[in-house]
C-alpha cells in the first residue's frame, strides 16, 4: 500500500501525543514494506526528512498554501489518505478530499479539532459531511467512539496509537522521592489547579513541563513559586518519569483519551486527573478521578501560541488537596495505587497490536487509479466548491475504469 499522512502540525519533531502516534503508525506500516509518506508543516518553504523509515515533507505555510497538499497527493498516489484531526481550519481535509475523494481516512485525536461536537472550535457543516463520506474515522479510544457515533452519525473504527514502546517497561516511583509532575502546563491543562497545589503543599517538590500551550504567561506564574520547576521539553519522557513521584492531570478541556496518564501508570506511577472526556477510561478503574468544571467557553481572539484563549472556570480545589494529601502522606496508599496502576497499564498496552491500523486499511479494498488533474489558478476547477471537485473528480474516475 501506498498511504499519505497529513496534518497541520509539525510531525520532525513530533510535538504532543497525535504526531507521534501518527509517526509510530506510519512506522509500523514502512517497516511492513508499505510506502509512506507524511506532508506537513515545516520552517522552510519544502524540507525533507525520514524517520525510522517514514519520509516527511514539510512545506511553510502548508494550511494557506494547499495547493501543495494536492501536487503531493497526485504525485504521490496514494492508496489511503490520512487526515488527522489537526487541522483546525480544515483546509487540508477540503484539499485532500477534493484530490482523492475515495480514499480519506479521518484519525479522530483531538475533539476540539472536529468539526463537529460540543467541544468542536469550529464547527463545519460541510467539513463534518466530509468526514461522514470518509472510507474510515478512527478513534483512539472508546470514549471518543461513542462521541463521533453520538454527534457525526458514523461508526468508528478504535485503534489506540500503540506508542509505549516494548516490555519489559521500566519501574518509577518510590513514595517520599521526585516531583508531583504535570505536563504541558496552560489554562486549558488546569494550570490554576497545579498552582493552587503547588501553595498548598510548600514543602513537597513539583515540576512543570512545557507544552504547545504553555504561555508566558503561565511560566511567570510558575516562577513565582520557590517549590515548582519548569522543565524543558524532552525527546523520551521517561526522562521526566523517571524523576517523579507522580503525574497530575488536572485537565479542563475534553480529553480524547489520556495518553501521558497511561505512559505514567504504565511505570508505576500514581495519577491524580480530572474527569474530563476520556480520562477516565485511560485511568482504567484505579483511583484519584476528581470531577471538574469543564471550561467551555473561549476568547475571540488566539494566544501567542495560535490556541483560542480560553475563559476560565472556577475549581474546587478541596478534593485535590485530599487526594494529593493521601499520596504524598501515606506510605501504604502509594503504594497500592503504584501497583494498581502498573497492573492496570500492563494489561492494557499488552492488548494492543500494532498491525491494527494496516489490517484496517487492508481490509478496506483497493481504490481506483487518482484522475491526475491540476486545476489551474484560475481556471474553472479553481472556482469550483470543493464539494464539486471532489464530485467531478469521482466522476472521471468512474469514467476512467469503464
Amino acid at each position: 500500500m501506498r498511504i499519505l499522512l497529513t496534518s497541520s502540525a509539525t510531525h520532525h519533531p513530533a510535538r504532543g501525543g497525535s504526531t507521534r502516534s501518527n509517526l509510530v503508525w506510519l512506522e509500523h506500516l514502512a517497516s511492513n514494506g508499505h510506502q509512506c509518506l507524511v506532508v506537513c508543516p515545516g520552517d522552510a518553504d519544502a524540507s525533507h526528512s525520514t524517520r525510522e523509515g517514514v519520509p516527511i515533507a514539510a512545506f511553510r505555510d502548508l494550511v494557506r498554501r494547499r495547493a501543495v497538499l494536492r501536487e503531493q497527493i497526485l504525485r504521490f498516489e496514494p492508496d489511503f489518505v490520512l487526515v488527522s484531526s489537526e487541522d483546525l481550519s480544515h483546509m487540508l481535509l477540503r484539499e485532500a478530499c477534493a484530490a482523492a475523494p475515495d480514499r480519506i481516512v479521518y484519525l479522530a485525536h483531538t475533539p476540539q479539532f472536529y468539526p463537529f461536537g460540543p467541544a468542536s472550535w469550529n464547527p463545519d457543516l460541510h467539513a463534518a459531511s466530509l468526514i461522514r463520506e470518509a472510507r474510515a474515522i478512527v478513534a483512539i479510544g472508546n470514549h471518543m467512539q461513542a462521541y463521533i457515533r453520538q454527534h457525526l452519525g458514523r461508526e468508528a473504527a478504535v485503534i489506540h496509537p500503540p506508542i509505549y514502546g516494548e516490555p519489559p517497561f521500566a519501574r518509577f516511583g518510590a513514595f517520599g522521592e521526585g516531583w508531583v509532575l504535570m505536563i504541558n502546563p496552560c489554562v486549558v491543562k488546569g494550570i490554576r489547579i497545579f498552582l493552587a497545589l503547588a501553595r498548598a503543599f510548600p514543602a513537597t517538590p513539583f515540576a512543570a513541563l512545557k507544552g504547545w500551550g504553555t504561555t508566558a504567561a503561565d511560566l511567570a506564574a510558575l516562577a513565582e513559586l520557590p517549590n515548582v520547576t519548569v522543565l524543558d521539553t524532552v525527546p523520551n519522557i521517561e526522562q521526566a518519569l523517571s524523576r517523579s513521584l507522580l503525574l497530575l492531570m488536572p485537565s479542563l478541556w475534553y480529553e480524547g483519551f489520556g495518553l501521558i496518564a497511561m505512559e505514567a501508570m504504565l511505570r508505576g506511577l500514581p495519577v491524580i486527573s480530572s474527569d474530563s472526556g476520556g480520562l477516565a477510561e485511560a485511568k482504567r478503574g484505579t483511583r484519584f478521578v476528581i470531577p471538574v468544571r469543564p471550561i467551555e467557553k473561549y476568547e475571540p481572539e488566539f494566544d501567542e501560541n495560535h490556541m483560542p484563549k480560553p475563559v476560565e472556570v472556577e475549581q474546587d480545589i478541596a478534593p485535590w488537596e485530599r487526594a494529593l494529601a493521601a499520596l504524598v502522606g501515606d506510605h501504604d496508599t502509594y503504594a497500592a495505587e503504584a501497583e494498581a496502576s502498573r497492573r492496570a497499564a500492563l494489561r492494557f498496552v499488552g492488548s494492543l497490536r500494532a498491525s491494527r491500523m494496516e489490517d484496517m486499511l487492508l481490509g478496506l479494498g483497493a481504490s481506483g487509479p487518482i484522475a491526475a488533474i491540476e486545476p489551474k489558478p484560475g481556471g474553472p476547477l479553481e472556482t469550483l466548491s470543493p464539494a464539486r471537485r471532489a464530485l467531478l473528480l469521482r466522476k472521471l474516475r468512474e469514467r476512467a475504469q469503464k
